[in-house]
C-alpha cells in the first residue's frame, strides 16, 4: 500500500475512475479543497470519471447540489447514486425482495429525499401500522440527525408489523460540514438487529458498479475507485473486481498522518487498497 500526497502518480495506471462523493468530492456543505482541481485535471489528462454515490437521492438532484456548490457537470462523465438505483429498481420490481413488496409504503427519511420515490406506483402513508413495507432515506432534523435513540420507538413498530425495509442508503455516517451525523445505514443495521428484514441498495453491492463499468467503458484493470468509507468504497471495489484508493480525510479521519495505523485497519478487514490518500487533491 502507498501513501501518497496526492492522485497523480496513479493517473498513468488508470483510465477510469470510479469516485465517491460525500467524503471525497465535498462534505454536503462544500466541496474540499482540491477536489474541483484534481476532476479537472483528470479530464484535461483524457482520463475518464464516473461519480458513484450511496445519496438517498436521485441523480439529478445530487447533481443540481453539487452544481450549487460551484462542482461544474462537464468535470465528469456519469452520475449513479443509491437513491436512484432505489428508484429505477422499485419501478421495474424483479429483484426477488422488492417483487414481493406491497404498495403502502411507509417514508423514514426527510421530505428532501421524497424524490426517490415520487412517480411510482405507491401509496404513501403515515404510520407502520398502515404499511407494506418501509423506504429508509435516512434520519431527520425533526427526529435528529446525531444518534439512534430518537428512532427507537418507531423501529420498534415497525419490527411489531414484520415490514420489510429497503434502505437506500448502506452508508452508516457522514461528516457534514464537519459534524458527524448517522446514515440510513445505521437505522437499517439497527433493524436487522431487531429481526428485520432489509434490502441493501448500494455500495458495496458489486451491483450498482455494473452500469458505472459500462459508462467507463475500458478494462477492468485500467479502472480505480476512490472513496472514504473501508465498509462501502473500498469493499465495494473489491467485489467489482477494481483497485482501490482510500481518502482518509473523510469517516476515517482518525487515521490521518498514521500510516501504519491505516494499514492495520485495512488489513482487519482483509483489504488492500492500493494507495492512502489524504484528500481528492492532485499533489
Amino acid at each position: 500500500m502507498e501513501h501518497l500526497s496526492g492522485l497523480a502518480p496513479l493517473v498513468p495506471r488508470f483510465d477510469g475512475y470510479i469516485i465517491d462523493l460525500w467524503g471525497v468530492v465535498h462534505d454536503g456543505v462544500r466541496p474540499y479543497p482540491g477536489a474541483i482541481d484534481c476532476l479537472a485535471r483528470l479530464k484535461a489528462a483524457g482520463k475518464r470519471a464516473v461519480l458513484l454515490s450511496n445519496a438517498p437521492r436521485r441523480a439529478a438532484v445530487a447533481q443540481a447540489a453539487m452544481r450549487a456548490m460551484g462542482i461544474p457537470d462537464d468535470l465528469y462523465f456519469g452520475i449513479l447514486t443509491s437513491g436512484e438505483a432505489t428508484h429505477q429498481m422499485l419501478a421495474a420490481r424483479t429483484d426477488p425482495f422488492l417483487a414481493a413488496l406491497g404498495r403502502r409504503m411507509v417514508h423514514l427519511g426527510p421530505e428532501t429525499d421524497r424524490n426517490v420515490y415520487e412517480g411510482l406506483d405507491l401509496e404513501v402513508v403515515d404510520s407502520p401500522e398502515a404499511a407494506d413495507f418501509v423506504l429508509n432515506t435516512g434520519p431527520d432534523e425533526t427526529r435528529g440527525l446525531l444518534d439512534l435513540g430518537p428512532y427507537e420507538d418507531l423501529l420498534q413498530r415497525m419490527r411489531a408489523r414484520d415490514l420489510p425495509m429497503v434502505c437506500a442508503n448502506p452508508d452508516l455516517e457522514v461528516i457534514r460540514g464537519g459534524v458527524p451525523t448517522i446514515c440510513a445505514g445505521t437505522l437499517a443495521q439497527r433493524y436487522e438487529t431487531l429481526g428485520g428484514r432489509v434490502r441493501w441498495i448500494g455500495k458495496p453491492d458489486p451491483a450498482v458498479y455494473q452500469p458505472v463499468l459500462a459508462l467507463l467503458d475500458c478494462p477492468r484493470e485500467r479502472v480505480l475507485a476512490i472513496g472514504d468509507a473501508l465498509r462501502t468504497d473500498i469493499v465495494g471495489a473489491k467485489a467489482a473486481g477494481v483497485a482501490s484508493a482510500w481518502v482518509l480525510g473523510g469517516i476515517h479521519n482518525a487515521l490521518l498522518g498514521d500510516p501504519k495505523a491505516a494499514e492495520r485497519a485495512a488489513a482487519e478487514e482483509g483489504l488492500t487498497p492500493i494507495a492512502t490518500l489524504p484528500a481528492l487533491r492532485w499533489e
